[in-house]
């Protein structure tokens, strides 16, 4: 695979509810079990938000999937939050849940381990009610546009974005994954703050008859890509992934985790 166009074109066949299965229910996501990557993923979340650095007006998920779970930590500090995705099928599959449609995926779990982590004793409805309030948008994001969302959004306007498994999977090579980092953290505003989790060593994913090509990125291929892009790193947490979270839906061999800050005009 060797352009954009190919990486789109492979998307066609994605399919968000084996997306959901292959990756959101146990074991990857054993909420009893605190070393699941979903666990990890969860707590890096928490611990950054949980600082109280990272707030402000509007939070921007680029490339959301058909997922909720990267926002669940960090929704709470903004007034409007704004969900993205390439696909169709997935920006319907997130309207459906918001809407409260029958046949949706359950995040009831998600937001009852949250919960927890925050340890504030507050029913896990409460906050599901919040989510649900706070999402203002669902909209079309394409991350290989020196603009990614178009006229929705100008350059330098954006407290934060949040972008998990999106920038490495929808990239045919390294070349366009920089860029597409440079396209994504220009909505930024200087200091504004990027929570960015993605594969380590990953080539391929499934999602239904879809086999998703994935670049391969190491953890000092993604420092580099921020130091390019002008972001100064916070926090960079890894993951190793253990022989029980390989269930034969990819080969990723790690997560990483990082916290970044758009540096300053200055």
């Amino acid at each position: 695979m060797n352009s954009i166009q190919a990486v789109a074109e492979s998307y066609r066949l994605f399919n968000p509810k084996a997306y959901l299965q292959n990756n959101y229910v146990p074991p990857r996501a054993d909420f009893s079990r605190e070393d699941s990557v979903m666990c990890w993923k969860l707590r890096c979340l928490h611990e950054a938000c949980a600082k109280g650095e990272i707030n402000g007006c509007t939070l921007v998920d680029i490339g959301s999937g058909p997922t909720i779970y990267q926002l669940l930590s960090a929704f709470e500090n903004f007034k409007d939050v704004i969900m993205t995705d390439y696909l169709e099928v997935n920006r319907e599959e997130l309207k459906k849940w918001l809407k409260k449609e029958p046949g949706t995926f359950d995040w009831s779990p998600y937001f009852e381990h949250v919960c927890k982590l925050e340890g504030k004793g507050e029913p896990w409805q409460d906050k599901q009610k919040r989510f649900r309030e706070r999402v203002t948008r669902v909209i079309p994001v394409d991350i290989h546009q020196s603009c990614p969302l178009g006229k929705e959004l100008v350059s330098g306007s954006v407290d934060c974005l949040v972008s998990s498994f999106c920038l490495e999977a929808c990239s045919p090579d390294l070349e366009a994954f920089q860029k597409a980092l440079e396209n994504i953290t220009g909505i930024l505003k200087p200091q504004g703050h990027l929570l960015l989790i993605g594969a380590l060593e990953e080539s391929y994913y499934l999602a239904g008859e879809a086999r998703l090509s994935v670049v391969p990125v190491t953890e000092e291929v993604v420092k580099k890509a921020l130091c390019t892009a002008k972001c100064v790193i916070r926090e960079f947490c890894t993951y190793s992934m253990t022989p029980s979270m390989k269930v034969g839906v990819d080969d990723v061999s790690g997560i990483f985790f990082v916290w970044a800050q758009k540096k300053d005009h200055k």
